[in-house]
């Protein structure tokens, strides 16, 4: 091997080192930040206390942990479909010079600030809610819609690659058995698709959990808990993002904590993608 390529190869060494030692270092400080007030409280307490109230020392995130949960879950029956259907559309249905048009506005979504799509609901989904159904506006509704739009570049994006990885000779045998166009997507590429597409829900779901100011914005910030889909919510990102900024002592520890179990919604979803087998139809 020569000289260079070894300089090359120790470079990229490095660059893949650094990485890890960054994730190491982060969670290194998250967890010594936060862990004294989950030995304090209990980890059990921590994680199903419905009392939110830092004055009084009080520390529960239940409430919190379902508003993440449930503005998720709503997201997702919202992008999904419209997500995977897209990216049917781009791979199989629409014309070269349509899919053309259409992909970088999708693009485009994707490099939107989180706080244009905040602002948008906040002038315009928020008042539309309030007006509908007689209420504040902010709501699991109105962040589910907010996270829907956010998360649908990710789902697009990663099922058009997963549809297109399918080999062509699987299309042309079911059109030879006599399978119309539509039969041949939906019982045959969709499905050897599958695990591209899981893959991407759960990237999407990733990107919806760990959303912040959009959330904060349009939810209403409530940490009771919620009781329909049109009741106020705090989110786990968006406990923190609002509190950190004149938290101290232990109510700052308490944030830590927070974003501890954050943390570990995150890595549970990480490695549930890798677990997903990557060849498409495997």
């Amino acid at each position: 091997m020569k000289a260079y390529e070894r300089i090359i190869q120790f470079f990229l060494f490095l660059c893949a080192l650094i990485a890890v030692l960054g994730v190491i270092l982060i969670t290194y400080f998250i967890v010594k930040e936060g862990l004294p007030v989950i030995q304090k409280v209990g980890f059990l307490n921590f994680i199903f206390g419905k009392q939110w109230a830092p004055t009084q020392q009080t520390y529960g995130i239940y409430p919190m942990i379902l508003g993440s949960i449930l503005a998720t879950l709503g997201a997702l029956i919202l992008g999904v479909p419209i997500g995977v259907g897209c990216a049917v559309f781009l791979a199989e249905i629409a014309k070269p010079k349509i899919a053309n048009i259409i992909r970088p506005g999708i693009e485009l979504l994707a490099g939107i600030p989180s706080v244009v799509y905040g602002l948008y609901g906040l002038v315009i989904i928020v008042p539309f809610i309030r007006k509908t159904f007689h209420n504040q506006g902010f709501s699991i509704l109105a962040g589910s819609l907010i996270l829907a739009v956010m998360i649908l570049p990710t789902i697009i994006n990663i099922s058009e690659s997963a549809i297109r990885s399918v080999p062509r000779e699987y299309k042309e045998g079911s059109l030879a058995l006599g399978g119309s166009h539509w039969q041949s997507i939906y019982k045959v590429i969709v499905p050897a698709a599958r695990s591209g597409i899981i893959a991407a829900i759960i990237l999407g779901m990733g990107r919806a959990i760990g959303e912040t100011m959009a959330v904060i914005m349009i939810t209403g910030n409530s940490t009771l808990i919620p009781e329909s889909i049109l009741s106020p919510i705090r989110t786990l990102t968006g406990n923190i993002g609002i509190e950190m900024g004149y938290a101290s002592g232990e109510h700052q520890q308490a944030l830590f904590a927070t974003g501890i179990v954050l943390f570990l919604f995150i890595m549970i979803l990480n490695v549930v993608a890798n677990l997903i087998p990557k060849k498409v139809g495997e």
